[in-house]
């Protein structure tokens, strides 16, 4: 099968978070499986060394904007990449700069997406997908212009978070080539707005997100963020499936970012890495536990709730490490927490993929105080580290941690401690009840080595994947390859063979 992936981020090319990390192992998670996969990807300033000296595959303008796609393979990745030097080749982040977003984020992504439906009709030469698979609402126009193609093209939009919804003022449809039919609230009217959410939402043959639990979540009207009519609609074609660990990059036993390397059954190694990550970030050594957060510094991240947890940490002879980037309030009052405590709390503003990494493998425990979380990537990533998850009861969170309460305890099944989101007072339960179990050596490296036991590779995510897919490519597509296989004089001969014997389905029958 040939896919075509669209999406604005995908590690280790570009990346601001787990959207990124999962469009990049997915593909290479459904080559095992036997896809083709190719992703479209903007060509973002920092990617241009990649297409030096090579040909496009494709020019043309697209809403009005001159375009080039380059097919590169770079990191095992099949990459087509979208050159639009007037949208894309800029220094920043990928959506904006100091913070703020592009004022012509609807015309960036929206070229991306138009440029993907042509890809999806054949307008490359040797390859023609057999469905596209969009990722959130960057590209959620793929599926809307789809829906005016010919041929018609299966697609599959996958949401990774919902509160992300590519809001524009409906006057600006013209200039995106959208035709006043779509511009409706069957389609892409969105409170007297337009959304490229909304419009994938209703014109994709199927919507995914990462996982069951967010996907039943989205449906409600406190997590479905204005959408949950749409998706309501949409039920019988939504599906959720987990994200998985990319367990090449995440791999604790080869892992090159930190300092000592680990097995399961070399866990106690992890106090190398421990005293190392306190070093590196001028915090005083502790026979304490370490807490670790690698997060997007956000509201939905409930990152806002961290301040009023510290004195208990300190109390008890931890030590905080806050990484990630935000909100520029939240920033500011936790490196104002760092100030007051230099040697206990450490707020590293910014994205490093070498610290991420080390705080994974030298911290004791990793926080996510979500108040909703789609899937989460940063729990998974800890299980396999052995730094035992600390997560609000929500979304895929509450999905890939079991809390170590006394019969997860007894059965042997436990792997992170849970709470309810957005409650402080149980935030603070679960803190008391992790350093109580790490003071408790035999049950903590009891848990740590069933969270290192814990398996969430990509396969059995990329193995549903494929199965919707195929479900949505069909037989009829297969059958009509076969078709169009056969001579004109041997298909001659089945009809007068089935006419002669009078089979059922034959022109007699």
């Amino acid at each position: 099968m040939r896919i075509l992936a669209v999406t604005a981020e995908m590690f280790p090319f570009v990346k601001t978070g787990g959207l990124a990390d999962a469009a990049g192992a997915l593909p290479e998670a459904l080559a095992r499986q036997g896809a083709d996969v190719r992703t479209l990807l903007p060509l973002y300033r920092r990617l241009t060394p990649l297409i030096r000296g090579k040909e496009p595959c494709l020019s043309a303008t697209v809403l009005e904007q001159p375009v080039s796609v380059y097919s590169v393979v770079s990191d095992g990745q099949q990459l087509l990449l979208l050159e639009a030097a007037n949208l894309f080749d800029r220094d920043g982040h990928p959506y904006g700069t100091k913070g703020e977003p592009f004022s012509d984020n609807d015309l960036r992504f929206a070229v991306l997406s138009k440029v993907a439906a042509e890809i999806a009709v054949g307008t490359i030469d040797g390859w023609k997908p057999d469905l596209v698979h969009a990722h959130d609402w960057h590209a959620a126009l793929t599926c809307v212009y789809l829906a005016e193609a010919t041929p018609q093209v299966p697609s599959v939009l996958t949401l990774h978070n919902l509160s992300f919804q590519g809001q524009y003022p409906l006057e600006r449809a013209g200039v995106l080539g959208l035709p006043p039919h779509l511009c409706t609230v069957d389609c892409l009217e969105y409170y007297g707005d337009m959304s490229f959410l909304k419009g994938g939402l209703t014109t994709a043959s199927a919507v995914t997100t990462v996982s069951p639990t967010y996907a039943r979540e989205i449906l409600t009207p406190e997590m479905g963020m204005g959408m949950q009519g749409v998706l309501a609609k949409r039920r019988e074609n939504l599906r959720g499936i987990v994200n998985g660990v990319d367990q090449d990059v995440w791999n604790p036993a080869t892992d090159p970012y930190i300092l000592a390397n680990f097995t399961a059954a070399t866990a106690t190694r992890r106090s190398l890495n421990k005293y190392a990550l306190l070093q590196a970030l001028g915090l005083a050594p502790t026979q304490g536990p370490v807490f670790g957060v690698v997060s997007r510094l956000t509201w939905q991240k409930g990152i806002d709730l961290l301040p009023h947890v510290v004195p208990l940490i300190i109390e008890r002879k931890g030590r905080l490490i806050i990484h990630g980037e935000g909100d520029t309030t939240l920033e500011d009052s936790l490196q104002a927490l760092a100030k007051r405590y230099p040697e206990l709390v450490c707020a590293h503003i910014g994205y490093d993929e070498r610290l991420a990494h080390m705080i994974q493998a030298g911290s004791d425990f990793i926080i996510q105080p979500s108040r909703f979380e789609p899937c989460g990537l940063t729990q998974l990533y800890a299980l396999r580290y052995g730094a035992l998850p600390i997560v609000s009861r929500t979304g895929g969170l509450a999905e890939t941690i079991i809390d170590a309460n006394d019969a997860a305890i007894e059965a042997g099944v436990a792997t992170g401690f849970q709470f309810e989101p957005a409650n402080t007072d149980d935030l603070r339960a679960a803190l008391d009840r992790a350093i109580d179990a790490y003071n408790d050596r035999e049950l903590f490296r009891r848990l740590q080595g069933q969270a290192m036991q814990a398996n969430f590779s990509w396969d059995k995510s990329a193995a549903q994947y494929m199965a919707l897919f195929e479900s949505l490519v069909g037989n009829s597509t297969r059958k009509k390859n076969a078709v169009a296989d056969i001579r004109p004089e041997t298909f001659a001969k089945i009809i007068a063979d089935r006419r002669q014997a009078g089979t059922p389905g034959s022109p007699t029958g």
